[in-house]
C-alpha cells in the first residue's frame, strides 16, 4: 500500500493547526466575555443620558413577577423599553402595554404633585431643574414590543425543536440590534432616539425559555463585539429566578446561571447556588 503523499499530510496538519488554534481563541474569547465566581462591582463610571432596558417576558406567572420586580421603574435612567414576547401570548403584550400606561400615569401625578408645592422652596426648585434636565420618558415613544416565534410550541417533538429554537435564535438578533425609529429614514434627533436605536444597556428576563435563546444571542453578539456589544459595555444581562424556586434552579436557571452578569434568587437556601453566582436579596415579587 502506497503512503500518503507529503503535500496531503502537510495540507491535513495545517488544517489541524488552524482548526486548534480556533478552539483555544475561541476558548479565551469565552473567558473573557462570561463572568468568572460571584459578581463584583465595578468602578463607578457616568451614567449615560439614555439607556434602553431589554425585557423578556414568559407568560401567566412569569409576566406577573417581571411586572412586578419592575414596579419601581425609574424612566429617567431606563429611556427606552423593549418588551419581547412569545407569538400568541397576547396576556404578555397587552400587560405591557397597560405598564406603560401605567407609568405615564404616575409620571403625571408626580408631575401634578410637584407643581402643587411650593415654588419657592429650595428643595422644589432644585427637583424641577432635575427633572426637567432629565425628564420623564413615557409614552408609546419610549417602549416597543417585539413578537418572537416561539422556541418550542406545546407537544411539540424533540426531534424538531432544535430547528424552531435555532429560528427563534435567529429571529432574536433585529430587536437586539435595534428598535424600529421614531421617523422611519431619519436618524436619532436627540440622545433618547439614539439609545432606542442603539444595542440595549441592559437585558432582563426571569426563566422563559425565549430568555434563554435572548441571551444566548446577545452572548454571540458580545463575543464578536458586534457594533461594540462587549467594547462598550452593552447587552448586560440580569437574570431574576423565580419566586417558585425555592431550594432547586429551574432549567432556565441552571443553563442562564454560567452565562448572566447578575443571576438573583428570592430564597435565601438558592444563595450561592452556581459556584457562588447567585446573589440573594430578598423576595424581589
Amino acid at each position: 500500500m502506497a503512503a500518503p503523499a507529503a503535500s496531503s499530510l502537510y495540507t491535513t496538519t495545517f488544517l489541524l493547526a488552524i482548526l486548534i488554534t480556533l478552539l483555544i481563541a475561541a476558548s479565551l474569547r469565552l473567558l473573557a466575555i462570561l463572568p468568572n465566581g460571584p459578581f463584583k462591582p465595578k468602578p463607578f463610571r457616568r451614567r449615560p443620558i439614555a439607556t434602553r432596558v431589554l425585557i423578556v417576558l414568559g407568560s401567566g406567572g412569569h409576566t406577573h413577577e417581571m411586572f412586578y420586580l419592575l414596579r419601581d421603574l425609574d424612566t429617567r435612567k431606563y429611556t427606552h423599553r423593549t418588551y419581547v414576547v412569545s407569538s400568541g401570548d397576547a396576556f404578555s403584550a397587552g400587560r405591557a402595554v397597560e405598564f406603560e400606561r401605567e407609568l405615564e400615569a404616575r409620571e403625571l401625578e408626580r408631575e401634578k404633585n410637584a407643581t402643587a408645592q411650593d415654588p419657592s422652596s429650595t428643595n422644589t426648585a432644585s427637583r424641577k431643574l432635575e427633572e426637567e434636565a432629565k425628564p420623564a420618558c413615557t409614552g408609546p415613544s419610549h417602549y416597543n414590543l417585539v413578537t418572537l416565534p416561539r422556541a418550542r410550541r406545546v407537544h411539540q417533538t424533540l426531534l424538531t425543536s432544535p430547528i424552531t429554537s435555532l429560528y427563534t435564535l435567529l429571529c432574536s438578533f433585529p430587536p437586539l440590534l435595534s428598535s424600529p425609529p421614531l421617523l422611519p429614514g431619519q436618524p436619532p434627533q436627540n440622545p433618547y432616539e439614539a439609545a432606542a436605536a442603539d444595542l440595549p444597556d441592559l437585558i432582563i428576563t426571569n426563566g422563559p425559555a425565549t430568555g434563554v435563546i435572548v441571551v444566548l444571542a446577545s452572548l454571540i453578539l458580545r463575543f464578536f463585539d458586534i457594533r461594540g456589544a462587549q467594547s462598550r459595555g452593552k447587552c448586560r444581562t440580569i437574570y431574576a429566578e423565580s419566586f417558585a424556586r425555592v431550594t432547586r434552579l429551574s432549567l432556565s436557571g441552571k443553563i442562564l446561571v454560567w452565562c448572566v452578569d447578575r443571576f438573583l434568587v428570592q430564597w435565601e437556601e438558592l444563595e450561592g447556588a452556581g459556584r457562588g453566582r447567585a446573589e440573594f436579596w430578598g423576595v424581589l415579587v
